[in-house]
């Protein structure tokens, strides 16, 4: 058990910068092109479901299922009082989740803990799956969670920083380009239940505000991560010659 410890918590040096340029290229074709989106889009639907589900939770909800499904949609099914700020801040968690789960990544992996990124996602599989309610969901998360764990425990560090960087760099790419999507619905009138719009009815705030404050919060998102690998690959570089 310590030596497993040892092994989450071990502190790994940050990769060079044409790395970190590298993987940022890699996650952004992932997310830009529509091929490889339809693919690699539910694991940021697992992530917006997951956001709903951990606030409901945190608000005092009563979380009752999450239903992932093949056309990448979800749904999260909670109990509770259908106004005030509980409902309000469980809407709001879908969208900006995978952009913030991403800033949250880029800050663990700038203290160097790689691997304990790694088993935190594990983690939060293992806690999501416990509330899935149907087949094609478990599959997702059990997908997600054993390519984590196949990477934290087989690969080596050079291949862990790899697969780490380029998945905090997809989760805040890929947290932006669904809010896009949900307004290129809204404008052809296909999203009444759509998150934005039903936080219109619930907040003084229209659906394009609440649009706008996901899109402010994914782009914030980029521009910190960016901000602390590009540290992080510069105090590498320039030790190097110290």
């Amino acid at each position: 058990m310590f030596d497993l410890l040892d092994r989450i918590l071990a502190v790994q040096p940050a990769p060079p910068m044409s790395t970190v340029i590298a993987t940022a290229v890699i996650a952004f074709v992932l997310v830009a092109w529509r091929r490889s989106w339809r693919w690699v889009r539910n694991a940021i639907t697992i992530a917006h479901e997951g956001g709903h589900a951990l606030v409901a939770v945190l608000c005092g909800r009563r979380l009752e299922g999450i239903r992932l499904h093949s056309d990448t949609s979800g749904l999260t099914f909670t109990r509770g009082r259908d106004r005030g700020p509980g409902m309000v801040l469980s809407l709001a968690a879908g969208y900006t989740a995978p952009s913030l789960l991403g800033a949250g990544g880029a800050a663990l992996l700038a203290t160097g803990r790689l691997t304990l990124l790694l088993w935190l996602g594990i983690l939060l599989a293992v806690l999501m799956l416990v509330m899935i309610r149907n087949v094609y969901g478990v599959l997702s998360v059990l997908v997600t969670g054993g390519i984590l764990f196949a990477v934290s425990w087989y690969a080596d560090a050079t291949w862990q920083a790899a697969f780490a960087y380029t998945g905090v760099w997809f989760l805040v790419f890929g947290g932006v380009r669904p809010v896009f999507e949900v307004q290129s619905q809204r404008r052809r009138g296909r999203a009444h239940w759509s998150d934005p719009d039903q936080l219109a009815r619930l907040t003084p705030l229209s659906g394009g505000v609440w649009v706008t404050i996901f899109l402010l919060v994914g782009l914030g998102a980029i521009a910190l991560t960016a901000l602390l690998f590009g540290l992080i690959a510069a105090t590498r570089d320039s030790s190097l010659f110290t």
